[in-house]
């Protein structure tokens, strides 16, 4: 029989979601196949409106073998599970002659705990001894989430958090919820039969196409532990996000509250002197922590590496005191001794990894108004743990729509432990070690300078490290009026956004939303219902907004979106790109703003008939050295720093919008 085309599935695939078939989708389309088929690896920037969930998942399905797909947000998970992968299942199947399998797996937290549930939570004696269900009243919050959660269990099949609408919150379901380290094991639990978390698993072990997230990839990579099912092709979406999400998953951290009830949950486990030993410990970190200013530790302080030294022994000796001691008089004696062993563990490898002074870490005290002080560790890097786990026998595919920063491929190849491309398994090249892989760009279905205009307020004043910019919040005001509302501002932080809508909440007459008003869902949902009302926020809005049509046609940024000066990590990064004799500033802090700048003039264009303006609020994107880099990031808009264009064009926008009706 032979076998469909490429050009035949992809057909049948966009026939079924009632789609178009784009050459940008097409050529992706045909760039994965041939990665898959060469057991290569790719990195395809494919923009807005291309289609790419297709573009992947076309080659994918027709492979036969099991792929692996990745990606960071649960919209895009839920969209591939729930819409994507059903059609496309559905309309591939008379061409392949077979049904694909799919499925969806998370880490074990996002799955019900049945054991949890029934048995309740293991309670310290401090916190007294309670049934949560019982103790949580009908009319309280917690008490109403609970008693949901008890129904639903009855309910659902799959046990994902995500699954359960309305939600509820992160105290209701850590009643119900468990961590791998907390879990007692299929064998050993009563409810091991009927787990949502392995019933998961083993749909996915069955499965063709496994989604997962960032976070369950890396952890898959870093603990060694497999949790994936094994495959030969992985392909990672939105993975301009996988730097960091792999970052924070090897990121370790220490504070008062988490050693304090390690402390009470081993306890009643252990014999006096070794209890007594981690308590004192944990006494002395405390009083320490109560003292911590924020930043970055370069030598860990005599006072402090004593502390963690005492922390990381006394955790010893506890964790081969519970695996040592067993007492009957204690209920649910499985579950409470796995719980204070995961929080005891997680003390133990935390302290020992920060006394071991690994030059691959970074050190340092954080401060939050509501949580205290806090004690991080993170590595320099992650690219030679993505170059040595991810890309090692399997074919890996990486896709955004913003991958190419200054107009090519290499700073996000750097980032993921890649050599410059071309380079890579070249005979005596710096290079001849690392993977080889290719990086192409298939484009975008929309006319970027038809469509939108880059305008830079060159006039302004460089923005400051602190204080309010009068002179921006006047041109932001004036901006806004031009375009009758309708305007997205994405500020480099909170305080500045707020700054900012209270200011224009006094001046103008247009509803302006505020980020942290409302939930994030609420406010985008309003911001798109009204097209005459303005929604300002910071970081999450940069990627987290999908608004088609006229309600958003001007999407500001008060500044360009460099790492703090004091971020330690970031800072650390650079001062390392600076020590091995590389540019640090444009390696860290030009490609992080490169990326958010992309992400954030993304939200302007999002189908073929959107008009608008993105308007950058500071003149260094139009006269510093780095400029040209960050503008070659962007899409390609039409420029201009004439600020009396810039508003005839949004009051023509707004105009034509209006004599639509819209």
């Amino acid at each position: 029989m032979t076998k469909p085309s490429l050009t035949e599935l992809l057909h049948a695939a966009v026939a079924a979601v009632g789609g178009t078939e784009r050459p940008g989708q097409v050529a992706m389309a045909e760039a994965v196949a041939s990665a898959i088929d060469d057991s290569s690896h790719l990195l395809v920037q494919a923009g807005t409106g291309t289609g790419k969930s297709l573009g992947y998942l076309v080659p994918a399905l027709a492979h036969g073998e099991r792929v692996v797909v990745a990606t960071a947000t649960l919209a895009l998970q839920r969209q591939l599970v729930e819409r994507d992968l059903p059609r496309t299942v559905e309309a591939l199947h008379p061409v392949l002659r077979r049904r694909p399998e799919f499925a969806m797996l998370k880490g074990r937290s996002n799955y019900l705990c049945l054991h949890r549930l029934h048995e309740g939570v293991p309670q310290e004696e401090e916190e007294g001894l309670f049934d949560p269900f019982e103790a949580a009243t009908p009319t309280s919050k917690l008490g109403t989430d609970l008693l949901r959660l008890r129904d639903w269990s009855d309910e659902t099949e799959t046990g994902d958090r995500d699954d359960l609408t309305p939600g509820v919150s992160d105290r209701a379901w850590s009643q119900v919820s468990v961590s791998s380290r907390e879990c007692l094991g299929a064998s050993r639990c009563a409810y091991g039969q009927e787990c949502f978390a392995e019933l998961a698993k083993e749909r996915a072990r069955l499965a063709d196409v496994v989604v997962t997230n960032h976070a369950l990839l890396a952890i898959d990579a870093i603990e060694g532990a497999p949790i994936l099912p094994s495959h030969e092709v992985l392909i990672v979406d939105e993975a301009h996000e996988l730097v960091s999400r792999v970052t924070g998953v090897a990121t370790g951290e220490l504070t008062p509250g988490q050693v304090n009830r390690a402390v009470r949950r081993a306890a009643k486990l252990v014999n006096e002197k070794a209890a007594d030993a981690l308590q004192t410990a944990a006494e002395t970190f405390e009083g320490l922590m109560e003292l911590a200013l924020p930043g970055r530790l370069e030598t860990i302080p005599e006072d402090l590496d004593y502390a963690l030294a005492a922390l990381r022994d006394a955790a010893r000796t506890v964790i081969s005191a519970i695996g040592a001691t067993r007492d009957t008089s204690v209920q649910d004696e499985d579950a409470v001794r796995k719980q204070a062993l995961a929080s005891v563990e997680s003390i133990h490898t935390v302290a020992e990894r920060i006394t071991q002074r690994s030059e691959y870490d970074v050190v340092w005290y954080e401060r939050h108004d509501r949580f205290g002080a806090s004690l991080r560790v993170a590595p320099l890097s992650v690219s030679g743990l993505l170059r040595e786990k991810l890309f090692a026998d399997r074919s890996v595919t990486l896709t955004s729509a913003t991958l190419k920063l200054g107009g090519d491929f290499n700073g996000v190849g750097a980032s993921l432990g890649l050599a410059p491309e071309g380079t890579a398994g070249v005979d005596g090249t710096p290079g001849a070690d690392l993977p080889v892989w290719k990086g192409v760009d298939v484009g975008s279905p929309f006319d970027y300078p038809k469509q939108g205009i880059l305008y830079v307020a060159r006039h302004l004043n460089n923005p400051g490290r602190e204080g309010t910019r009068a002179d921006m919040t006047d041109e932001l005001a004036e901006l806004v009026e031009a375009a009758g509302g309708r305007t997205l501002g994405l500020f480099s932080s909170m305080r500045a956004a707020r700054a900012a809508a209270e200011e224009l909440r006094g001046r103008l007459d247009v509803p302006i939303l505020l980020q942290g008003e409302e939930t994030l869902g609420e406010l985008i949902k309003n911001f798109a219902a009204d097209p005459r009302t303005c929604l300002f926020g910071t970081l999450s809005l940069w990627q987290g907004v999908d608004v088609p049509g006229p309600s958003c046609q001007l999407v500001v940024m008060d500044r360009i979106p460099f790492p703090r000066p004091d971020d330690p990590l970031m800072s650390a990064r650079q001062k390392a790109v600076e020590e091995a004799g590389g540019n640090g500033f444009m390696a860290v802090a030009a490609t992080h703003s490169a990326l958010l700048m992309a992400q954030g003039a993304g939200r302007l264009v999002r189908a073929t008939g959107d008009r608008g303006v993105v308007a950058v609020l500071d003149p260094r994107l139009a006269t510093a050295r780095y400029g040209s880099y960050l503008r070659a990031s962007l899409p390609d808009f039409w420029y201009t720093t004439d600020r009396n264009q810039v508003r005839r064009s949004l009051a023509a926008i707004d105009e034509a919008a209006r004599a639509e009706g819209k």
